[in-house]
């Protein structure tokens, strides 16, 4: 799909408040309700907008710990790479997982309530994978930024 400035200017807006009226969008991005909405509509059907979710403040809900898990396996072949990918989709602590180049494989986004928690994680999960050869974790001590909002000011419009 091709963006256009309207819709970059739509992007930017749900960004920001993803439970904006259609006539509150409109209005922000100057176009009329019907056109908003349909716009709107298409940059869902094509999975420029990918849902809407709430943005919880994890230690506020006590996941108080939150670090940066680096994997290396120990075997590379298809299936072992697939059962480690399925294992990771069914951990609820893990809230990213990249496939990464240079010394590490992967890199996991973890969250745990405390240090106990994560190294009940590590030892009876992760490591138990079959797969894992090390995990190297960095530990958050302060986090400085944290967002869902893309740089849209960087894509060039379509149009």
């Amino acid at each position: 799909m091709e963006l256009d400035k309207l819709d970059i200017s739509i992007l930017g807006v749900m960004q920001n408040n993803g439970r904006l009226s259609n006539r509150d969008l409109a209005k922000e991005v100057s176009l009329s309700p019907s056109p908003s909405w349909r716009r709107l509509r298409a940059l869902e059907d094509e999975g420029v907008i990918k849902r809407y979710t709430a943005v919880v403040d994890r230690q506020k809900v006590g996941l108080s710990i939150m670090g940066f898990a680096h994997v290396t396996l120990n075997d590379h072949s298809s299936d072992k790479v697939k059962s480690f990918d399925r294992a990771i989709l069914e951990a609820p602590q893990v809230l990213e997982c990249h496939a990464t180049s240079g010394e590490h494989d992967y890199m996991l986004k973890v969250v745990a309530p405390d240090m106990a928690s994560y190294q009940d994680f590590l030892s009876e999960f992760l490591l138990k994978i079959g797969v894992v050869r090390t995990v190297n974790t960095s530990f958050v001590l302060k986090q400085q930024k944290n967002t869902t909002v893309l740089p849209l000011d960087q894509i060039r419009s379509g149009r």
